[in-house]
């Protein structure tokens, strides 16, 4: 199939419902990519944050095989060992204490809001379902999760959308600015990724745990896109110092597979009971094999790579002082990098692709780099001389 013939195709059959860069991709290993003509790029992006472990991780392809000879689905009805080993494997590396899988982020932020309303309920009865979230965020594409997100230019066409969700500042002031006696837990991304890569405040996280647990709100951390080793820990919260009581993930966690869900802490561990939250996709086999192996590849060193990748990258993107780039900022391989005045984020983006190398654009006028985990410095060094030569 030619690129022309697959633009036809998705045009006459699909709806029209994504903004895509005129690029197809047919095959890729590690952080290198390949179109149906041959061409190369390499990938600064990992499918928004999915391919951790990079394409074509043989130890991940193993895994999947596997697992799809022995059993593909069965439904949550019976016990499998795939999703159980992986619940295990979180809780252990995480210090939380159960596990509930699902298939997306906006679906793991779903279940997150049900754990923080039934808690509520269980302890004080109607009237305390509110969930606070903070302005400039991004937490999923439902009507739910959409009410959710702190960012206007999300919230149109859909109404009504969900009630019980109000924004906050950053700040402690700005929560309890618009906190009340209808609270029942704050959620907050510790990067807020969509927004523009924008990493919050030790002190105001620290601050935020205090004022939890004095008002009894459950504090949750969005890691659907910081998860997984993204930031240089397997979660972002084991870099600000908290243990949350909920956390929710996705993207990453299975390499590439359609996979979510969220962790618990102890004292939120019998929220959810029979029949209160369910997914029939939920710790699919062939999903939790994949994201065993994830968890496998990802190993303390491993994670120790990604943040000292990261810091690379950033480093020797403000040497290059471009014209049209200014600061870096972000933890990990999660990276944002500010476009100066005269500059558009997608403009830089397109005229990158075009030369080679796929990247990412965020909030106002900024571009994204999410790389694979396991990028090596060869096609590290290949992507920056890629972008040296074209923004110059």
């Amino acid at each position: 199939m030619t690129h022309e013939e697959l633009v036809r195709l998705d045009h006459q059959y699909t709806l029209q419902t994504y903004g895509r860069f005129d690029v197809d991709i047919d095959r890729g290993k590690g952080a290198t990519l390949w179109d149906l003509s041959g061409k190369e790029y390499i990938d600064f992006t990992s499918g928004i944050g999915v391919i951790s472990v990079g394409y074509g991780n043989e130890k991940w392809v193993e895994a999947i095989t596997e697992q799809a000879g022995k059993l593909g689905h069965v439904s949550n009805l019976f016990y499998t060992q795939p999703y159980a080993r992986l619940a295990e494997v979180l809780c252990r590396r995480t210090g939380m204490a159960g596990a509930f899988f699902g298939n997306s982020g906006a679906e793991s932020n779903e279940g997150a809001i049900k754990v923080a309303r039934k808690y509520s309920f269980d302890k004080y009865g109607k009237g305390r379902g509110t969930v606070l979230t903070l302005n400039n965020s991004f937490h999923g594409r439902t009507v739910t999760t959409l009410a959710a997100t702190g960012q206007d230019v999300f919230h149109n066409y859909f109404f009504p959308f969900t009630d019980g969700f109000r924004y906050a500042d950053p700040t402690i002031d700005g929560v309890k600015e618009v906190a009340g006696h209808d609270v029942c837990a704050i959620l907050v991304e510790l990067v807020q990724g969509e927004g523009g890569v924008f990493p919050l405040d030790k002190a105001f996280i620290h601050d935020l745990a205090i004022l939890c647990a004095e008002r009894d709100w459950l504090l949750m951390v969005d890691e659907v896109q910081t998860g997984v080793g993204r930031t240089g820990t397997l979660f972002c919260f084991q870099q600000y110092g908290i243990l949350p009581d909920v956390v929710t993930f996705a993207k990453g966690i299975a390499g590439g597979l359609p996979m979510g869900g969220f962790l618990v802490s102890e004292r939120c561990r019998g929220v959810l009971g029979p029949g209160t939250h369910a997914s029939t996709f939920g710790g699919n086999p062939v999903c939790s094999a994949a994201a065993l192996a994830v968890q496998d590849i990802l190993d303390d060193a491993a994670l120790q790579q990604v943040a000292e990748k990261g810091q690379y990258l950033r480093e020797r993107i403000e040497g290059l002082e471009l014209p049209c780039l200014g600061k870096t900022r972000g933890l990990g391989l999660m990276i944002g990098v500010e476009v100066r005045d005269g500059f558009t984020n997608k403009d830089l983006a397109a005229r990158l692709m075009d030369a080679g190398l796929l990247v990412l654009t965020a909030g106002h006028n900024v571009l994204r780099l999410l790389p694979p985990l396991t990028i090596t410095k060869e096609e590290m060094d290949k992507g920056l001389a890629i972008l040296d030569r074209t923004l110059r």
